[in-house]
């Protein structure tokens, strides 16, 4: 493997530079913040072009690739409205904010962007898919610019033409597929959660709902008019396609909650700050040490927490709690998306694919088979009878 080109300091003169192929450019004064951005944006655009021939930086005016990514960041906080959206586009733009911060928007280009992909791939955790999606938020990004002015459209068009990482050629790990949860280690796991948690994933198992969308119920989203409630969404994961999202609760998920619609109408149903609250009794209960030695309950805390809870869950906090739920279990791992899986799986084996398709919210029935896994035990019995 090529030796990377390091960041030097040019004694005479105090300045920064490089050697990229034989050829020095001096970076400014060393050890400054602009002088180490120049070199991790130099050395970035010349191990994808190494083999190009001559390396020519370049240097131009004109709106910074800094300034459209604030003005698309501020766009997008109020169009995208649901936050794991935004929280995705801030954080394709990290690779940007390291590398070109100062280079003009019109001078950027698949050099540039390849330079960025390779930013992601630096990482041996980050997935195949996961760097290609970086990519296509990054290009977002870029388009978005063209409309506004800011980019040439040439950019876009350049990038375009970046073909994305294909599986068995990179060196970027691939995702396990997501398939159902073995019902055995959900129920292994639900003693050590909280009430809350608990709830939350035995009401997402029994109505098929998305995390987001878990995350997201209040009480004036319930319509309770019929025997069967319905909860309809205004902000979900189509939303922006104009589509509606409805999500069906029986019997079994409304006796799960009813006990949270007492609360104002706006406020989220699952509370984090509940969750804890339930965490912290827990472990005060399972106390073996008398109140009258050792500390005293929530004496041993900090007095400004790194962080504390908020009103209602996000998607990777409701992760997180299972991940940590299945640790204190010792058991495998397992993701909230699974339990649609489930949901989907056990509907399409009773109902049928379009009963998953409805219950699912998908709009193309292709989408749904995805989801619901085929009823392995009916080829099962069929080859057991005539093969």
């Amino acid at each position: 493997m090529a030796r990377e080109p390091g960041y030097c300091k040019h004694k005479p003169t105090g300045q920064a530079y490089v050697n990229l192929g034989g050829k020095v450019i001096y970076l400014g004064t060393h050890g400054t913040d602009e002088s180490k951005e120049r070199y991790n944006r130099l050395k970035a655009e010349w191990l994808v072009n190494r083999h190009a021939g001559a390396f020519a930086p370049v240097e131009s005016s004109g709106p910074t690739m800094a300034e459209l990514v604030l003005a698309f960041l501020a766009h997008a906080e109020t169009y995208y409205t649901i936050a794991d959206v935004y929280s995705d586009l801030e954080r394709a733009c990290r690779p940007v904010d390291e590398l070109y911060s100062t280079l003009a928007a019109k001078d950027f280009g698949v050099i540039q962007y390849r330079a960025c992909r390779n930013w992601w791939l630096s990482d041996p955790k980050r997935s195949r898919p996961y760097v290609n999606e970086q990519s296509k938020r990054l290009l977002r990004i870029i388009k978005w610019g063209v409309g506004q002015g800011m980019v040439p459209p040439v950019v876009y068009q350049a990038c375009q033409c970046v073909e994305s990482l294909k599986a068995g050629r990179t060196t970027a790990p691939e995702t396990e597929k997501v398939t159902c949860v073995p019902q055995s280690l959900v129920d292994a796991t639900i003693p050590f959660m909280t009430a809350v948690l608990r709830d939350m994933v035995t009401f997402q198992q029994l109505v098929g709902c998305r995390p987001g969308e878990l995350c997201s119920i209040t009480p004036s989203m319930v319509d309770r008019s019929n025997d069967v409630w319905l909860i309809k969404l205004d902000k979900h994961k189509t939303s922006y396609r104009g589509k509606a999202r409805t999500i069906y609760v029986g019997p079994q998920a409304q006796s799960i909650l009813s006990k949270y619609l007492l609360r104002d109408e706006n406020a989220n149903c699952f509370s984090p700050i509940e969750s804890e609250k339930q965490r912290l009794q827990a472990k005060h209960e399972a106390r073996v040490t008398p109140l009258s030695c050792g500390n005293k309950p929530g004496s041993n805390r900090t007095r400004t927490p790194r962080k504390t809870p908020g009103t209602a869950f996000d998607t990777r906090a409701y992760a997180h709690s299972i991940k940590g739920a299945c640790r204190r279990a010792k058991v495998e791992s397992w993701a909230p998306n699974q339990l649609r899986h489930n949901a989907a799986t056990l509907v399409r084996k009773h109902y049928g694919l379009e009963g998953a398709q409805v219950i699912l919210g998908h709009s193309d029935i292709g989408i749904s088979q995805v989801y619901a896994e085929r009823d392995t035990s009916k080829a099962i019995g069929i080859a057991r009878a005539i093969g």
